[in-house]
């Protein structure tokens, strides 16, 4: 368990699975960060019961110190160990656990995580550059942008671009 001041990364519970099956079938939350497909409970079962099975991908659920209901995901995957690298996701399931610094500290827990017990040296994310909020979030996370990829998600009917931001381990 990685624990800060506002929240804690930890294993994901069965308690979980039906709510991150509500955020995963969102189409609002969906299309914050990719394509909306409605995921069906069997599919769900199946990823839920994969977890932990590839040492490449990594699955935290976020939760605010002091109470156990999982308030987002937080994710690292296709970790990379030749290059030392890993891309980061992060999605907090309600609107009422954004704007409150919940994300900002999960993502720092993270990267000091892979910085300090993955001895990974980047990591990476993409963001919509319309999302204006989270790629601030993510600065404030000590995350820069790096480029720009223009017209790389189909979302909702439109082209959109998208950010690609990194930490760089002692960048700071």
């Amino acid at each position: 368990m990685l624990v800060g001041k506002k929240v804690q990364l930890t294993e994901i519970r069965p308690e979980d699975k039906a709510l991150l099956l509500t955020w995963i079938n969102d189409p609002k939350l969906v299309r914050q960060h990719g394509p909306y497909r409605p995921i069906c409970a069997t599919s769900h079962d199946e990823w839920f019961a994969s977890i932990g099975n590839d040492r490449a991908h990594l699955h935290f659920a976020i939760r605010e110190v002091g109470n156990d209901a999982i308030v987002g995901l937080l994710q690292l995957l296709h970790l990379h160990e030749l290059f030392r690298s890993i891309e980061l996701t992060v999605r907090l399931g309600s609107e009422a656990h954004r704007g409150r610094g919940l994300g900002v500290e999960a993502v720092k827990l993270a990267t000091q995580f892979a910085f300090q017990d993955l001895n990974l040296h980047r990591v990476y994310l993409y963001v919509f550059a319309d999302n204006l909020l989270a790629a601030k979030a993510y600065e404030n996370a000590g995350f820069s942008i790096e480029g720009q990829l223009r017209d790389a998600a189909y979302i909702d009917g439109q082209w959109r671009d998208v950010l690609v931001m990194a930490c760089v381990r002692g960048s700071d």
